[in-house]
């Protein structure tokens, strides 16, 4: 897998430097490049959704264009302009973003297209690259890093280290578009969500029965709610946060450490009364009411215990 994802590095940096000067634009159709301005001539490649072309010169229904296909593969050749949403072309920026949204949709589908989970990588980033004054700019870097971090996830938690207890013992997912975010789009719902992946890379594999990591993770989810309390996922991260303290409940029981178990409990019902009423109507409330229920009657979270 680790050629894919240097594969989709390649494809989705910034590659203008290297194009010849022109206008900048990408595909939200798959096209066939020509050697010449005929579809009887020879046929040089297919051009997927979402790559980064610049635009050489126009000839009546065709356009010379240069395209980066990826580990630094650069091609230059014609294609019919059809499909080709250019910098100039009114709501360029909406008809990418929805081209972007009907691709991942569609990798979303069980049978869905084949390499479609790409071009909504590549769609969403090019609103970000080549309208980065749109307004859905933000939200399109954002759900391209996304996609990106949980192609990479499902890589990383495949292997062995991913059930390593700390979390520095196993390669986590790469953390710089993410970053990206946070930096170009400060203070928005876009940067919140952003800085609450990052903590993925944070959390324990296995915690082999310890309270070590759940301690940690808890705090640590608890601290990400102080900081972003306007974000999407404030109410997720208390959910996490007060679940932990639960699990240590049982965790402490087990150690038969009644003391610490009485301040986990204590803990986990402070952080779900505070959802409910920080956070009324998200789900991860309601959620959070049925720990505190569960909590609240000595109900075990963790383990195997069936009382």
């Amino acid at each position: 897998m680790k050629h894919v994802f240097s594969f989709l590095g390649v494809i989705l940096c910034c590659a203008s430097a290297a194009f010849a000067l022109g206008e900048r634009g990408t595909l939200v159709r798959v096209a066939n490049m020509y050697i010449a301005p005929d579809d009887k001539s020879a046929k040089l490649a297919e051009i997927q959704r979402g790559y980064e072309l610049v635009i050489i010169e126009t000839s009546r229904d065709w356009v010379h264009i240069q395209a980066m296909l990826g580990e630094e593969k650069m091609l230059t050749g014609w294609m019919l302009d059809k499909g080709l949403v250019r910098t100039s072309t009114p709501d360029g920026d909406k008809i990418i973003f929805g081209a972007a949204a009907d691709a991942e949709d569609e990798a979303s589908r069980r049978h869905g297209r084949k390499g479609a989970d790409q071009d909504a990588l590549r769609l969403y980033y090019r609103i970000y690259d080549l309208f980065p004054d749109s307004t859905y700019a933000g939200e399109g870097l954002y759900r391209a890093a996304d996609i990106r971090w949980q192609v990479q996830r499902i890589d990383v938690m495949s292997r062995g280290s991913a059930r390593e207890q700390s979390p520095y013992f196993r390669e986590g997912m790469d953390e710089e578009w993410m970053k990206l975010v946070m930096k170009k789009f400060p203070n928005t719902r876009w940067a919140d969500l952003a800085a609450f992946r990052l903590l993925e890379n944070k959390i324990c594999g296995d915690w082999q029965g310890s309270t070590k990591c759940p301690e940690k993770e808890s705090a640590m989810y608890e601290k990400y709610a102080d900081e972003h309390p306007r974000s999407p996922a404030a109410a997720q991260s208390l959910y996490q946060a007060a679940w932990r303290q639960a699990v240590m409940v049982d965790m402490f029981k087990t150690d038969e450490n009644k003391k610490k178990a009485d301040e986990a409990r204590t803990k986990a019902l402070a952080i779900t009364q505070r959802m409910v009423k920080d956070y009324p109507e998200s789900d991860w409330s309601v959620r959070a009411q049925t720990l505190m229920f569960l909590v609240q009657g000595n109900v075990p979270i963790y383990g195997n215990a069936i009382e």
